[in-house]
């Protein structure tokens, strides 16, 4: 089932209502994909799912990612929303920054935020704001520290029982 909505069109209509707190459109593999502001994320995620028209209704994933050379802005919180009504999808990135890892929850929007959420914070240290139980969720409570940023090995270096041949490197 084709989209009857194009991303210009949803951009159009975001842009009308949020202005400049909208980036710029980019559609890598046409999916539309717009930078918005972390302060903001929650209120364009109420507005994309109780929007008559577009009716963004499931949160298809919402993860991080870590760019550490991106000063003040390490940390992007990527929101995959999914309108079936409409057949369209729509990514939201939202950066923040690694000194104060804090964005609102959107728990009270789509129950299937919740383990998403914790799973983000487990494993990158998101804190969202009003989450109803923000713990660890597949990682031991006793951990320190948040696998997934780049400032961890992916192994312990120390090891000796591998041969880097087998894995494609050298």
């Amino acid at each position: 089932m084709a989209s009857n909505l194009t991303n210009e069109e949803v951009y159009g209509k975001l842009k009308d209502t949020f202005g400049d707190k909208i980036g710029e459109l980019t559609a890598p593999f046409d999916l539309l994909t717009i930078e918005v502001p972390s302060n903001d994320a929650h209120a364009i995620i109420e507005w994309l799912k109780k929007d008559e028209q577009l009716q963004v209704s499931y949160l298809t994933l919402l993860g991080a990612v870590h760019y550490p050379e991106d000063n003040g802005r390490e940390i992007a919180v990527v929101y995959h929303l999914h309108s079936l009504v409409n057949n369209f999808r729509i990514r939201l990135k939202a950066f923040i920054s690694l000194a104060t890892p804090v964005i609102p929850s959107i728990t009270n929007l789509y129950a299937g935020a919740n383990w998403m959420e914790r799973e983000t914070f487990d494993f990158y240290g998101v804190l969202f704001e009003g989450h109803p139980n923000l713990t660890r969720i597949l990682n031991e409570d006793s951990m320190d520290y948040f696998p997934m940023r780049k400032e961890f090995q992916l192994e312990d270096a120390t090891r000796d029982d591998k041969d880097d041949r087998f894995f494609g490197r050298e």
